[in-house]
């Protein structure tokens, strides 16, 4: 049986490139997104180069639809083998520290914290009895490199970041996979682009690069053959934080 990659938050960035390069190894793709008529336009993108997609709509700031979902899948492609998840939109948005409340982080939290927490859940069962699968998570350089004037994303991914470390070094003997894409660039053809991009526009420093998602594509794909890190960086590692 074909391996099935399921893409959460699936759009015209990564999204769609992660699909596309499992897609050319065989993989079926399940898109997971909220609004139905992105997903169609992406099946039908992929089905034009060939590969067997589905769209799934959800929203994924909702963990508690997470077990319902992931059966819908299995029920349409049978079982998940890897899942790509980096729903990062338009609709979220950067906070200075100083201005962070409790509020703004917990608007954060199910969509960047408990829904991946619910789906490696609602997947572990099926992956230990096979002895094999893939988390894969897209996550931005905050998560790793605090940025002043640039929080609330980042603390909450960060804790996201220690969970999926945590999780690599308990399951990886038993086959499953947990690696995390911590991206320093703004992603090409990605709607959350033009919303970091002017976040980036209002503070001090060097505006970050634009990469091609097909790139990222790659560097997932080579994490999930090889297996062999927890964390890669697009472009490199962050530097220390200097203290003011």
């Amino acid at each position: 049986m074909p391996k099935v990659i399921a893409v959460f938050g699936a759009g015209t960035g990564l999204g769609i490139s992660v699909a596309r390069r499992f897609g050319r190894e065989g993989f079926r793709v399940a898109l997971v997104a909220r609004r139905r008529e992105r997903l169609d336009a992406l099946v039908g993108e992929l089905a034009g180069e060939g590969i067997e997609a589905f769209g799934f709509t959800a929203d994924l700031t909702l963990p508690g639809e997470v077990p319902a979902l992931v059966s819908g899948i299995r029920d349409r492609l049978g079982r998940i083998d890897v899942v790509a998840y980096g729903p990062i939109s338009g609709d979220l948005s950067f906070t200075p520290a100083a201005a962070l409340d409790a509020a703004g982080l917990e608007r954060l939290v199910p969509l960047l914290l408990l829904t991946p927490v619910e789906v490696v859940q609602a997947l572990l069962p099926e992956w230990t009895e096979r002895g094999d699968g893939a988390f894969l998570l897209a996550q931005g350089y905050s998560a790793a490199q605090p940025m002043p004037h640039l929080s609330g994303l980042g603390p909450v991914m960060a804790a996201t970041r220690n969970y999926l470390y945590s999780l690599h070094a308990e399951l990886a003997d038993q086959g499953i996979y947990a690696g995390a894409l911590t991206v320093a660039s703004l992603i090409a053809r990605s709607e959350a682009t033009v919303k970091a991009g002017a976040a980036f526009d209002s503070v001090d420093g060097p505006r970050p690069t634009v990469v091609d998602p097909d790139d990222l594509a790659e560097h997932y794909w080579d994490m999930y053959t090889k297996r062999d890190r927890v964390e890669q960086f697009h472009p490199a590692p962050p530097a220390p934080l200097a203290a003011a």
